[in-house]
Parts: structure tokens; sequence; C-alpha cells
């Protein structure tokens, strides 16, 4: 049986080509470089999504996707923001912003909780990203510029350099 949800009916919805990959979730399928290796995919296509808030109270949380080995610059994604200063919300913080479980959450899955949505530039060399299909042990494979239009993303250099 095809594994649907919310995320993937939309997609069907809106015609946009994917593809969905399941995976057993768990202590060895925690991380986004975790998940490439169970998959079968290149560690740098699969994108986490992290959840961010600005310093200000009352500002609008913020969804950061970035490739699974990468690391996120707070200062660069701040930036790009319009923030003085960001901050990552804590593993309980964002499953409470989210109403996700950390592992399963997917700004697919988010589209009408007015997060805003930065997307790591890199992004846009692939012909095809992975990002959480909005549940644990479950990803979804499309073109970056679909991700783009769908979650209305901005671009942005969003990582660390190595070796800072």
């Amino acid at each position: 049986m095809a594994f649907t949800n919310n995320v993937t009916r939309l997609l069907h919805q809106r015609r946009i080509p994917h593809t969905v990959h399941t995976y057993p979730y768990g202590p060895r399928a925690h991380s986004a470089v975790q998940v490439a290796q169970i998959l079968g995919l290149p560690a740098p296509q699969v994108f986490k999504t992290l959840v961010v808030e600005g310093a200000q109270p009352g500002t609008r949380p913020i969804l950061a996707l970035i490739p699974g080995p990468a690391t996120l610059d707070t200062r660069k994604l701040a930036r790009a923001a319009g923030e003085k200063k960001v901050r990552m919300a804590t593993r309980d913080r964002a499953e409470r912003l989210t109403g996700l479980q950390a592992g399963g959450i997917s700004p697919l899955a988010l589209l009408s909780r007015r997060f805003r949505v930065f997307l790591d530039r890199r992004a846009m060399e692939h012909p095809r990203i992975y990002v959480s299909a909005g549940q644990r042990g479950a990803q979804v494979g499309l073109a970056p510029e679909d991700l783009v239009r769908l979650v209305q993303a901005r671009l942005a250099d969003l990582c660390a350099l190595q070796g800072e």
C-alpha cells in the first residue's frame, strides 16, 4: 500500500511531481544524514527543517531548510530575515509551535501556519531535494523550484562555512 498523508495529498492535488521514501524511524534514523544513508540518497540533497525564533517577542517563527550535513549560521539567517538576532527553538518549543514531532517537521505540512520559510540556496544546485513528508519515517523528493513556490520560501545563504 502506498504511503499517503496530507503532504502527499497536497502534492498530488497540485500535480507536483514527487517521490515518497519511507523508512523505520528510530535511533539509527534520527538525523538527516542518517536518513540519507538509510534511503541511499546523497546527504547534501536531504534537507533538514529547523525551527527558529526571532529575539523580539511577537515575530513569526522561521523554518530554515538546510542540507543534512550542514550547520545553520544563525547570523546569516537573522540577516536574511531582517532580524537583529535569532535563536534555535528547543525541541519541545519546535513541537509546540508546529504541532509536529521533531523528525517530522515539514514546511509542506505547515502551509497554513504562517511560518517564514528560508531555504538554503544550495538546494537550487540539485534537480531534486528531499524534505520531511510531515511525519517521522517519511520523506518526499521534489524539485527545489516546486518547494520554493509551494511554501513561498526565500532563498539565502544559511550555512556555516566548514571550520567556523
